[in-house]
């Protein structure tokens, strides 16, 4: 795979990734901001920009003035917020890439943040946080992340409190979009059929973007990982039948020449139907419908997460085989046959991923954002392919260590402390 880059001269960066023989092209901006980057008065700022970015211009003022523009050509198109970054995209028929062009910069440049959308689109985000609560599955990473990362904003939750969502200020949110949307902290990504016409459009529109007169930005604090943590468990007591249970390793950063090795890890344990802990956990216990092990890398750190929803009655079962994993691939060195099922799962997920010219802007869009050179997916592989069984075995050494373990725990149990005793924690 092929991309071309070009920094223009207000300071933003295009990426371009060609592709022949498709008919749709993806066009995706990103901004090098997310909630990593607020305060506590303004938690959720990063994610109520996003949804406020679809609410009306001055040339289109309405959502409904956006929505049936890209609807009628049956485009695609969203965006997202995380810690480090959000980005806005569509994907659409190749003929129409300059409508995704103008709508997108029109989005960015002359949203309206008008007071009455923004007190109707507070009640939704407070909806959308309110889902997440009520859904175990997804508020267990929350839960999560708030022990994993103590005294850091990458605890705070990325759609922010409920109060302040309700409190903030226009003009908080305005002050904030103008400090962190800056030509030198965005970059657009666009794959697929990339045109002549699309690229020359798209310089001309967001060249046009002014640099600030005086910067207002400012960067996060990193995450100093601790010795140990003082509080590893989060609890919530809720009458379900299933428990949910995330487990937690501080991870490696993104710029961190040894994250293959983490990444193949994490497959071998929980990437798939045939590893380690889906046969042990589920297939041959019955402990479970559901059990992952991921690698996620940030800017500064990262996360190895496991999560699995349980059978209530076997929570500590289930903890104790698990762990019992974790130290197998401690002592014992992975042998190349399952080596090499990780890796051919990896590479093919992969290139199952980046069929799709979303996915492609995706790639090139997150290294920009991380600060990262732009390598292709095929460099990333042979990465990958180059891990050894030595190397993972050292990387479960580094990162399974009980004073860097969290977890998290929703589910029927009201006493802490009787499940704080069914994990092996430091002492």
């Amino acid at each position: 795979m092929t991309f071309e880059t070009k920094k223009l001269p207000n300071g933003l960066q295009m990426i371009y990734v060609p592709r022949e023989h498709t008919n749709s092209v993806t066009v995706m901006v990103f901004a090098r901001v997310g909630s990593r980057y607020e305060s506590k008065e303004i938690n959720g700022a990063s994610h109520f920009i996003e949804h406020l970015m679809f609410k009306g211009t001055e040339r289109r003022p309405t959502t409904l003035d956006i929505s049936k523009e890209l609807d009628r050509y049956g485009a695609e198109f969203n965006a997202f917020t995380g810690k480090d970054g959000t980005a806005y995209y569509v994907k659409i028929d190749a003929k129409h890439g300059l409508l995704a062009a103008d709508l997108l910069h029109d989005m960015l440049t002359h949203s309206k943040f008008d007071p009455a959308e923004m007190d109707r689109e507070r009640g939704v985000i407070v909806e959308e946080i309110n889902m997440y609560e009520d859904n175990p599955r997804m508020h267990i990473e929350d839960l999560l992340e708030g022990v994993l990362f103590p005294k850091s904003t990458l605890s705070w939750n990325i759609a922010g409190p409920k109060e302040v969502i309700r409190s903030v200020s226009r003009d908080a949110l305005v002050g904030y979009r103008d400090a962190y949307y800056v030509p030198e902290r965005m970059a657009v990504a666009v794959a697929g059929a990339v045109s002549e016409e699309l690229k020359q459009d798209l310089e001309a529109r967001f060249g046009q973007i002014n640099p600030p007169a005086e910067k207002r930005d400012t960067e996060f604090v990193p995450f100093d990982v601790p010795e140990k943590l003082d509080e590893p468990l989060a609890l919530q007591s809720k009458d379900t039948e299933q428990v949910q249970l995330g487990i937690a390793f501080h991870g490696l950063s993104m710029s961190d020449a040894e994250r293959p090795a983490a990444n193949v890890l994490a497959t071998i344990l929980g990437g798939s139907m045939s590893s380690r802990l889906f046969i042990q956990v589920r297939e041959r216990r019955g402990l479970c419908y559901s059990i992952n092990a991921s690698h996620q890398s940030l800017d500064d750190t990262g996360i190895f997460t496991i999560m699995s929803g349980l059978e209530k009655t076997r929570l500590k079962e289930a903890i104790g085989v698990i762990w019992e994993e974790l130290q197998k691939i401690i002592k014992e060195s992975v042998d190349e046959e399952e080596l090499a099922r990780a890796k051919d799962y990896i590479v093919g997920k992969t290139v199952l991923s980046l069929e799709d010219s979303s996915a492609e802007a995706n790639w090139y869009g997150k290294l920009w954002m991380y600060g990262q050179k732009l390598t292709t997916p095929e460099e990333r592989l042979a990465e990958i392919q180059a891990v050894t069984a030595e190397e993972v075995q050292a990387m479960a050494k580094k990162l399974f260590q009980t004073n860097h373990m969290a977890a998290s725990v929703i589910g029927p149990f009201d006493d802490k402390e009787a499940v704080r005793a069914m994990f092996p924690f430091a002492a």
